[in-house]
């Protein structure tokens, strides 16, 4: 089996685990363990982890800090996409792999909005008095793609020693958010692993995304 085969069999393995495990979050040991007696699938786990580590507003509060850190990074590709069309004068000259970086910054978003509407689980614990979405967690939906997307794009484009630093703290960032969230008590453990499986998948995607038009651009 080649390389190439093997990164389409990993991304379907992880989409595939993504939608199944979004599913039995739904719909397997539902409980109404949360606040105001809301439902939560996988009651047993999520109550015995939330019971164990209960709640912690100090990693709270540094993972809603850092979470602003990873917003300015889609804000800095965007501003260099914006440099290039300055410059290049027309949309199609743009660095395809920013295109692409762009476009994956739209479905994250997408899915952002989708799981505000779409209720799986509501919070452990409330937020102002108010329940709010739970599933999956999306400060680790965001980071890893975020700190993810910013180390491919950067190998690929950017392969300098600034740009190395910078793919080592958004991998620190990244791992900080997400044990951080799951130690905060602000979501239940299913919320973590679904935002990692979510965020993993989009992000092999954008990986065989970019390894696709590069190979294009050389074809050219």
């Amino acid at each position: 089996m080649n390389k190439k085969t093997r990164n389409y069999i990993i991304c379907g393995v992880l989409v595939i685990l993504a939608v199944l495990f979004t599913l039995l979050v739904k719909f397997v040991d539902v409980k109404h363990i949360g606040p105001n007696e809301s439902s939560v699938g996988f009651s047993s786990i999520n109550r015995f982890v939330f019971e164990t580590i209960g709640v912690n507003k100090l990693w709270y509060h540094i993972t809603e800090w850092l979470g602003w850190i990873t917003i300015l990074m889609p804000i800095a590709y965007a501003f260099i996409g914006g440099i290039q069309l300055i410059k290049r004068k027309s949309l199609f000259k743009i660095d395809r792999e920013i295109i692409v970086l762009g476009a994956f910054y739209v479905i994250v978003i997408a899915f952002y909005v989708l799981f505000e509407i779409v209720t799986i689980n509501y919070r452990p614990v409330l937020m102002d008095g108010k329940l709010e979405a739970s599933y999956p967690s999306s400060h680790t939906l965001m980071s890893i793609c975020f700190c993810g997307s910013t180390v491919l794009i950067n190998k690929m484009l950017f392969n300098n020693k600034a740009t190395k630093i910078i793919n080592i703290l958004s991998i620190i960032i990244l791992a900080i958010i997400v044990f951080g969230r799951l130690i905060s008590g602000v979501h239940w453990f299913t919320d973590i692993i679904g935002g990692i499986l979510i965020a993993s998948s989009l992000l092999m995607i954008l990986h065989q995304a970019l390894i696709l038009f590069k190979k294009n651009e050389f074809n050219e």
